[in-house]
Formats: structure tokens, C-alpha cells, sequence
């Protein structure tokens, strides 16, 4: 480095140089844990290291490689690919002649499709090289089951907000960090908290608020920070563990839940209009009969979100969860067309019957297409009589509940099953009381 090249980020500066020096990992690293025991027989094999963003995966698989004297080879899967793990494979190959064992670190694995990680599988699996892989995504959806087979997963940590305040407190103490700079302890609280775990985010912030304040200050974090939006991978675990989290809390009709999950999705900037398609999707899953005008106003939030777009559209949206989440709740209808999916899926492919099969044409009547069939209006008993099923076929597929207006259907569900002859007791057969002029 010369007098005109700037000086590495706070973040690298500060990188550790050896295990001890390492924050957070302890379930890890402590006495008798996993890679402790790794390192004190000297023998490291593959390994998957899945955290989120900024906890040291690369700091670790570098230091694992000096702790047991192998060769680091580092590729981001971002821009590498197989000429690039041939290229590796061919290195080791020569070290392996010295006697040297190589550690091929993988960034973003999960980035590499299926055909560039089996072209790790005969290397790993030989041993010629050690895969070390990093990943912020669920190595059981994003890494090939064969790979994962032959590599041992370590899940990572988000450091906590005392490990983060006291990674603060050693880059303005160690001379590699930021020295002459002091923070007041508001501040180190403030971004401790804002980092979220994240020691690079925390530390690249301390940096840039040193800068603009010292002593380091709330106002200065804040303004170096810049707006804080919740971490969220909109392809990730992440961002359907947010939408599970959303789903559920509607179903639970937890209303401040609901809201929170919400701001949650949009402000870590997701797609205002995927979020409405479910919304749409949990008034007809979980609301149901229960409330018919949920999916109607649930439609029409989408078509506002579309309208008007972010962050106006937004509130139709909370609108339509503050909705749905004080809704009363069925899945009735769910349930029975899940039933009706099974009873077609596992059983035979029966003809219609003949009454109610269309008869468009002549020869189709001839046939007996249509033949008896009793038309409702001219023939309410009758038309009850009818098998509205394949022959030999019975089925229970809807059940009410007495969740709001589903239960007003509820009596009127258990005549028509009486005059279909489905029940004991009940109407005479073929005769229905009136509906309500909505049902």
C-alpha cells in the first residue's frame, strides 16, 4: 500500500487473525463444541457453514484453513464456475504432490446450480479437496442433497447485541481499528441494536459516523446509518418465513401481528403486488363463507396496490390484513375441495351419469344423453332425488362451521342433505325452506 491508496474498510482491518479472536460462534467454538473438537484433532473435513450476513463465515473458513495448515483457495460461486473449480481441482492436485491438503472456500454456494456443484461431488468425495461452503439460505433447499451428504452443515448466529457492542468498543481500542475516535455509550447502544447482528454492518457504520462526529453520537449513527430497513431476502428463507409469519397471524386473528409482518415485507421491499396475491389467498383459504365480503375487499386491495403502487397502495393492503385478521374465520370450503382433489385423484375415472351428460345433438339423445333428468324449476322433488354423483360414489366432502355467515348456512346445508337423501330426518324431501335472498 502507498501514501495515495486508502486504507482497507474498518471491517477488514479488524478481521481476526486467529479463533480466539473470533466474536460470537459459541455454541461453535466453546470448550467441547463442534469445531473445537475439529480443531484439536487436526483433521477438518467438509463443511457448510449457513448463517445470515456479516456473522464471519469467511473469516472462519480462513482460519480453519491456518489452524490445520491446508491451502485456502477462495472462489464466490457469484462469478466462479466450473473452469474455475477446474482450475482449483488442478492446484490441489499439484499440492497434493507436496503434500499439502487444500481448502476450496465456496461463497454463496447456494449460488452455483446443480450441474457446477456435482461438478464438486468426485473432488470432495476423493478428498482431493476440502469444500468449505457459505451460505445466508437453507442449504436443504439450495444445496444438492449429494453434496450436503458428504459435507457437514454448521448453522451460525447472528451475534447478539452485547457482542456486537463489544465488537464497537474494540475497534475504537485496537490500533488496527479507529484510534482517537470514543463514542458515547448511547451511540454504541443505538448501533449495537441497529446491526442486527450483523458485525460488518455494525462496523462499517461506526466507521462512516466517526467521520461526521467525535465523540461518536445518536445523531451521527443515524445519519450514517441511513434508513434502517429490515433484513430480508426476497428469494430466501427469509422472505417466506416472513409470509408465513404474516398467514399465520391473520389466521390467529392477532391483529398488531398481522400489521407488523406487513411493515415487515414491504419495508424490506417486497413485492407490494406477490404480497396481495396472498392476502387474496388467505380470504379464500382461512376466511372463507365465514365472511364472503372478504375476498371481495381483499381483490380490490390488490387492484389499489396496482393502481396506485408503493407506498400509496400500501395501506389497501393493511386494510385488507386488519380485515381479514378481525374476520371470522373457515376453512370449510378448503378442507372440502382438498377432499374433492382426493377423492378424483385416488380413485377411478367413472363415467357421468347419463342424465347429466350434455346432449347438444340428436344422436346424443338417442343415446340417452340427458335422458330423466328432472330440471328443478319444473320439478323440485325430483330434481332432489337425482344422483348428482358416479354411480356407487358417495362422498362428504363440505362441512359448515358456525363461524358468522357460514352459520347461517348451517341449517340450510342440513335440509338440502336431508332432501338428497344424505342425512336421517330433517325436511320432507324435496321441499326447502327459502333461503336468504344472499344465499
Amino acid at each position: 500500500m502507498t501514501l495515495f491508496d486508502p486504507p482497507a474498510p474498518l471491517a477488514e482491518r479488524l478481521r481476526p487473525r486467529t479463533v480466539s479472536e473470533v466474536v460470537g460462534q459459541t455454541h461453535l467454538l466453546g470448550p467441547g463444541k463442534p469445531l473445537s473438537r475439529v480443531l484439536a484433532s487436526g483433521r477438518l473435513g467438509s463443511l457448510i457453514l449457513w448463517g445470515p450476513p456479516g456473522v464471519g463465515k469467511t473469516t472462519l473458513a480462513r482460519l480453519l484453513a491456518g489452524e490445520v495448515g491446508a491451502h485456502f483457495i477462495p472462489l464466490s460461486a457469484v462469478s466462479a464456475g466450473v473452469k474455475d473449480v477446474r482450475e482449483a481441482t488442478a492446484e490441489a492436485e499439484r499440492l497434493r504432490g507436496r503434500g499439502q491438503k487444500t481448502i476450496l472456500f465456496l461463497d454463496e454456494i447456494h449460488r452455483f446450480n446443480k450441474a457446477q456443484q456435482d461438478a464438486l461431488l468426485p473432488h470432495v468425495e476423493s478428498g482431493l479437496l476440502t469444500l468449505i461452503g457459505a451460505t445466508t439460505e437453507n442449504p436443504s433447499f439450495e444445496v444438492n442433497p449429494a453434496l450436503r451428504s458428504r459435507a457437514r452443515t454448521l448453522v451460525l448466529e447472528a451475534l447478539s447485541q452485547e457482542e456486537v457492542r463489544g465488537l464497537l468498543k474494540r475497534a475504537l481500542s485496537d490500533p488496527r481499528g479507529l484510534p482517537g475516535i470514543t463514542a458515547t455509550d448511547e451511540a454504541l447502544d443505538l448501533l449495537s441494536r441497529l446491526a442486527d447482528g450483523d458485525a460488518r454492518r455494525a462496523l462499517s457504520t461506526l466507521e462512516v459516523a466517526s467521520s461526521l462526529a467525535n465523540p461518536v453520537t445518536p445523531e451521527s449513527v443515524t445519519e450514517a446509518f441511513g434508513r434502517h430497513l429490515p433484513q430480508m431476502d426476497k428469494n430466501g428463507e427469509d422472505f417466506y418465513n416472513l409470509i408465513s409469519a404474516l398467514h399465520k397471524s391473520v389466521r390467529a386473528s392477532h391483529v398488531d401481528g398481522a400489521l407488523y409482518w406487513l411493515a415487515r415485507m414491504l419495508e424490506g421491499g417486497a413485492d407490494g403486488l406477490y404480497v396481495a396475491r396472498r392476502i387474496v389467498r388467505m380470504a379464500a383459504e382461512d376466511i372463507g363463507l365465514a365472511d364472503p365480503q372478504a375476498l371481495r375487499l381483499c381483490i380490490a386491495a390488490r387492484d389499489t396496490a396496482e393502481f396506485l403502487g408503493s407506498p400509496e397502495g400500501d395501506l389497501a393492503l393493511a386494510q385488507a390484513v386488519v380485515y381479514l385478521a378481525l374476520a371470522p374465520k373457515s376453512n370449510s370450503v378448503y378442507v372440502a375441495w382438498k377432499r374433492a382433489l382426493d377423492a378424483v385423484r385416488d380413485g377411478e375415472n367413472l363415467p357421468v351419469p347419463l342424465h347429466l351428460r350434455n346432449a347438444p345433438t340428436a344422436l346424443m339423445r338417442q343415446q340417452g344423453y340427458g335422458k330423466g333428468y328432472a330440471y328443478y324449476f319444473d320439478d323440485p322433488g325430483g330434481s332432489f332425488a337425482q344422483n348428482y354423483l358416479p354411480d356407487g360414489v358417495q362422498l362428504g366432502l363440505y362441512h359448515p362451521t358456525g363461524e358468522g355467515w357460514e352459520a347461517r348456512v348451517a341449517e340450510r346445508w342440513r335440509k338440502l342433505q336431508h332432501a338428497h337423501g344424505e342425512d336421517e330426518g330433517g325436511a320432507e324431501a324435496g321441499v326447502i325452506d327459502t333461503p336468504p335472498a344472499h344465499v
